[in-house]
């Protein structure tokens, strides 16, 4: 039986999952060391501040997880009835139009009629796909890493609080942390799509920095 679980990667995660992993992480903790008052803030607010940052952190980690596992699941359905069509298909051009379909738009605007056929036999002849979707251990892993990334992003801006006495000074060490740790995600994220690593690092900074703003404005 034919083997669809697989992802065109070896990799986990790819480089912008794990990016947007740590930046919603980033921002949720934003939310609560934002709204936290320096002026009046003792280590009892300090303390059930963290303990609501890290708490929410875990919670949308796994949810997040969970996502990421339905998501795997429709991946792996979309290719079985994909490969389904194509293998049973009695009319050719039904065939090339799934294939057609499939393909990226830009390669399928330049591959002949004899390639795609070609293709379309290559296919009919492997065998059979299992009956329905079903995870496998790289998505467990992959699941693990999304929950993990979400938790683990809340420690750097949390430990200020943990190590510095004063809440002003924590506050700003905090936010200087994680406007840098922004401007990593932006920086990789320049450099994996082509981007001015830079720039990007810079525009994903004042992108985070104001949804963080929008979410304490809002209440979040």
């Amino acid at each position: 039986m034919l083997d669809i679980s697989n992802r065109p990667t070896d990799r986990v995660l790819d480089p912008i999952e794990r990016i947007s992993e740590v930046l919603f992480g980033l921002i949720m903790v934003l939310t609560f060391t934002g709204t936290l008052s320096v002026l009046t803030a003792d280590r009892a607010t300090v303390r059930t501040m963290l303990i609501g940052a890290l708490g929410c952190n875990l919670a949308w980690g796994i949810i997040d997880a969970g996502m990421y596992l339905m998501s795997r699941l429709h991946e792996q359905s979309r290719k079985i009835e994909m490969f389904r069509a194509i293998h049973h298909a009695k009319d050719v051009s039904v065939a090339h139009g799934v294939i057609i379909r499939a393909l990226p738009p830009l390669l399928a605007s330049i591959l002949p009629s004899a390639e795609i056929d070609s293709m379309r036999q290559r296919l009919q002849q492997l065998p059979d796909v299992p009956p329905t979707p079903r995870l496998t251990r790289s998505d467990a892993l992959g699941a693990a890493a999304v929950g993990l990334l979400v938790f683990l992003s809340t420690f750097p801006v949390a430990l200020p609080f943990i190590f510095l006495g004063n809440a002003q000074v924590a506050l700003r060490v905090s936010n200087a942390i994680a406007i840098g740790m922004m401007f990593l995600c932006g920086y990789a994220f320049g450099r994996d799509t082509g981007v001015r690593p830079w720039l990007a690092g810079l525009a994903m900074m004042v992108a985070g920095t104001a949804l963080a703003g929008i979410a304490i404005a809002l209440g979040g």
